[in-house]
């Protein structure tokens, strides 16, 4: 008799001590993992409430938005594991000292709000977020994105089209897609992601691929080559040549063509072979003309890369 009293003392120390344990463990990481505290003190204390009616108490107009995003939908409809069941607090962390005191609201830091978004989104695209441009300038998810409501049609974004929202921090690139020669970004047949990956990649402009010609070369296969006779500056950079963002010049070039070739091909130039002033009847802009392969050549005639 004695030895069961000590077990049944025994056994319910050790079931108050697990059950001590999992709320200390909910208080800090919760359902999903993520440790709340860590991330804001202001969490400090605070449980899950695990109701999505508690919320909708003083949140039921903004719940009403939310729930024609694509998370409402997909979270309420056909949630996958208890991170995505967790509705409310799988982003807002533990809320049960918010809904005792409804006064007692957490300032986020772009970093922090960010940091809730990546339980979820992660890898793949995103895998260089963390040293990527945008982060280190302080962009974060909520700069580009709105969880809450609905205001374009793809990928939550704040503004209705991609081409909105990049413009309303990049206004030097904005003004130069109104100049004459530019990629049809306003028409609609190419957004700004079709370059460059806004969660960040490594290299110069956050490009989508690894630099500036593999990007270029994903639509203009035919300037990739190879060719028997090279265009170095082609071959190195495009941008050398071109703006890919917009420019009053046919093409998408720089500058004037023949002003853009002779900025090189001249005494002093980076080229000391081939020069402008050799030239017995130069003709206005029409170094063109006759080199017309500039991008490079299988022809004959060499490095004068004429077809």
């Amino acid at each position: 008799m004695k030895s069961k009293s000590i077990f049944i003392i025994a056994f319910s120390l050790l079931s108050y001590f697990l059950v001590s344990i999992a709320a200390q463990g909910q208080e800090k990481t919760g359902k999903n993992g993520l440790d709340w505290v860590k991330l804001n003190a202001g969490f400090k204390g605070a449980t899950f409430v695990g109701n999505t009616k508690t919320c909708l108490e003083c949140h039921d107009e903004v719940h009403g938005k939310y729930k024609e995003t694509v998370h409402g939908r997909m979270f309420e409809l056909n949630p996958k594991g208890s991170l995505e069941a967790t509705n409310c607090e799988s982003c807002h962390g533990p809320r049960s000292k918010h809904a005792e005191e409804p006064d007692d609201k957490l300032k986020f830091s772009v970093e922090q709000y960010s940091a809730a978004c990546m339980q979820c989104h992660q890898g793949g695209e995103r895998m260089h977020w963390k040293t990527g441009l945008h982060k280190t300038a302080d962009v974060g998810c909520v700069s580009c994105h709105t969880v809450m409501e609905k205001r374009s049609e793809t990928a939550l974004l704040s503004k209705s089209t991609q081409l909105d929202l990049c413009s309303s921090c990049h206004k030097d690139v904005q003004a130069k897609m109104s100049r004459n020669f530019r990629h049809p970004v306003k028409e609609g047949k190419i957004d700004c992601s079709s370059c460059h990956n806004v969660h960040g990649a490594p290299g110069r402009g956050m490009l989508t691929k690894g630099n500036v010609n593999e990007t270029c070369y994903s639509c203009h296969q035919e300037k990739r080559g190879p060719f028997l006779w090279e265009h170095a500056p082609a071959r190195e950079d495009c941008m050398t040549c071109h703006d890919p963002h917009g420019t009053n010049n046919k093409n998408m070039l720089v500058t004037q063509s023949a002003t853009l070739c002779v900025s090189c091909h001249q005494y002093g130039g980076h080229v000391n072979e081939y020069r402008y002033n050799r030239v017995s009847t130069p003709y206005g802009n029409g170094c063109v003309n006759c080199h017309m392969s500039v991008h490079g050549s299988n022809h004959p005639s060499g490095t004068k890369l004429t077809r």
